[in-house]
């Protein structure tokens, strides 16, 4: 019969559980985004008071880009981009309306 030696050799280090730290948790968190959800439902007597449903959505920008949530760029509080957009769109249309009542009483006044 042959003895076995199952001590370890003290070349080949132990793997242990890895050591991870606040910024690598976050790091992960942000590349792979996390959604946090629920609902808090206030009922009285089998009758519906309340309801709130809460959804939560943590990620990177790029991340949330991936996932199709880009609100943020479009909204004229949050992108000088998007508030440019929203002024050019608001004077286009002064313009037109203000062209139309022109218009309007140029016909109402070439009638008389």
């Amino acid at each position: 019969m042959t003895d076995l030696d199952f001590r370890q050799d003290a070349s080949y280090p132990v793997a242990g559980p890895q050591n991870t730290n606040l910024a690598d948790i976050l790091e992960r968190v942000l590349d792979k985004g996390i959604v946090i959800a629920g609902d808090i439902k206030i009922d009285l007597l089998d009758i519906e008071l309340l309801t709130i449903r809460l959804r939560l959505f943590v990620a990177s920008v790029d991340t949330a880009k991936k996932a199709g949530i880009d609100w943020w760029e479009t909204d004229p509080a949050l992108s000088s981009h998007a508030a440019r957009n929203a002024l050019k769109d608001e004077n286009r249309e002064l313009r037109a309306r203000l062209e139309a009542l022109e218009s309007g009483s140029e016909e109402t006044s070439s009638d008389s």
